[in-house]
């Protein structure tokens, strides 16, 4: 080991932010970010986008297999008995909601879910797969609930005939919605399901490891999903959208973005170097729903933003390789499904509550605590002095 001075010994290296570490090993997903793949449990995200379910895939990623008809019956008829939140809950909302919103008031709502589950700290694998199907069946209705309220609404309860993401859609207006915009909102959930061991991924598996209950590891998920630099980025590329406005305007206004030093919203990844294979698919269910609606301003809109961001940013930051990712196709389908723009981050909570619950149920089957090292960087040998000594 190299050394620094007379008897110094240089500090290992620090992998700041953990890049490059692998921590865990995993059935789940694999994201191959030189080829721009994303797998779950095998299949290409291409192969389910547009033909499963999102129950479907939610199953696939906590059994490991698709789920056979009875299997699926059997899943809609557990998550339908299991949508409508408990009464203490539902008191709970009605007095959180005039004081939060968003991802501050689900993450609030979410530690509340322990309510009525008298088997919530177990960590029996089958418990807590058929945990993971009771949290998923509730996630929607706290996203609806609260912004009803917040709005000066009454909650309008799920119907049981309906799937996750018409329930949500019909839990948010109180109106049967358009099968347009179900199908659309269910690729998305489908499409933001699962991404392999992102920053509320990992959190909700350090909880697990602690074997703490899949409610404070949920919990725990949706605080890491807040922060801006992971999940809070769908909205501010909806305004992005908004003042660029017309395809002909939009080399000026990156060019002035880079400029300021501002990020352009909906490029760059950190895992991916070529266009965000999400990217893809959301364009893709955009042209089916535009196909359906007749409605194209905004999907042509994006994707001229798109095609002149990424050949401004080649020449302004040669080499970085940096595409579209799934945030900027994100924006596009949930302003076309029609939900407001405050609600596109815990939307996306309630699609990746399948895959989070999944890296939980995969956590306790075969655990180990979580216990990184850290390096001391500060100052030493310092010595005690009274108060009135100090400066």
């Amino acid at each position: 080991m190299s050394t620094s001075g007379e008897g110094a010994t240089a500090p290992p290296p620090v992998a700041r932010g953990l890049e490059g570490i692998v921590a865990a090993a995993t059935q789940i997903a694999e994201v191959d970010g030189r080829e721009g793949r994303l797998t779950l449990r095998g299949y290409d995200i291409r192969e389910l986008v547009g033909r499963a379910e999102f129950e479907e895939v939610a199953y696939l990623l906590w059994h490991g297999k698709l789920p056979s008809a009875a299997e699926y019956d059997s899943l809609r008829a557990e998550m339908s008995a299991a949508s409508r939140l408990p009464e203490p809950a539902l008191a709970a909302l009605r007095a959180l909601a005039p004081h939060a919103s968003g991802m501050h008031v689900l993450r609030m709502a979410a530690s509340m879910l322990s309510l009525g589950d008298a088997d919530v700290d177990s960590l029996d694998v089958p418990s807590n797969q058929r945990r993971a199907a009771r949290l998923q069946a509730q996630m929607p209705a706290l996203v609806a609930h609260t912004w009803r309220l917040k709005n000066g609404e009454e909650i309008v309860q799920p119907k049981p005939e309906h799937g996750l993401a018409q329930g949500f859609l019909y839990m948010l207006e109180g109106e049967e919605p358009e099968p347009a915009r179900v199908d659309a909102l269910n690729a998305y959930l489908v499409a933001v399901a699962e991404h392999g061991l992102n920053a509320s991924t990992f959190t909700g598996r350090v909880v697990a490891s602690t074997n703490s209950d899949m409610v404070s590891a949920l919990t725990a998920a949706i605080g890491a999903l807040k922060g801006p630099a992971h999940g809070g980025v769908p909205g501010p590329v909806l305004k992005m959208l908004e003042t660029i406005g017309v395809p002909d305007r939009t080399e000026a206004f990156i060019r002035a973005e880079m400029e300021q030093g501002r990020r352009i919203m909906g490029f760059g990844h950190r895992v991916y170097k070529v266009r965000d294979p999400r990217a893809e698919i959301l364009g893709e269910a955009a042209e089916r729903m535009a196909e359906r609606t007749g409605d194209r301003r905004l999907l042509d809109l994006t994707r001229s933003v798109e095609e002149t961001t990424v050949r401004v940013l080649a020449e302004l930051k040669p080499g970085r390789e940096l595409y579209a990712n799934v945030e900027l196709y994100a924006a596009l389908i949930l302003h076309a499904v029609g939900v407001p723009s405050d609600l596109f981050t815990p939307i996306f909570a309630i699609g990746r509550t399948a895959g989070w619950t999944a890296h939980m149920v995969e956590q306790y089957s075969d655990n180990r605590l979580f216990r990184p090292a850290s390096v001391y960087v500060g100052p030493k040998g310092l010595q005690w002095q009274p108060r009135t000594e100090r400066t």
